[in-house]
């Protein structure tokens, strides 16, 4: 349970990490290379990959979802 909550930690600092670096290549390249899309691109893959881990970690039940996060 602590190993799938530390890989999703992981792949978001992942995906925080190539959102700035998109930023970075847009800045600097000013368009003129694909250094942003690849950025980018990376970024959304990791994000799917996160939420795929998430979702077959709940339906294993290695992680527990909170079903009512408004009720008592």
């Amino acid at each position: 349970m602590l190993l799938v909550k530390l890989i999703v930690i992981i792949l978001l600092l992942f995906v925080i990490a190539s959102l700035f670096s998109g930023l970075f290549f847009l800045v600097k390249d000013k368009g003129e290379t694909r250094r942003t899309v690849n950025a980018l691109t990376l970024r959304i893959g990791l994000s799917v990959l996160a939420i795929v881990i998430i979702l077959i970690a709940a339906a294993t039940g290695l992680i527990e979802m909170n079903p009512n996060p408004m009720g008592g």
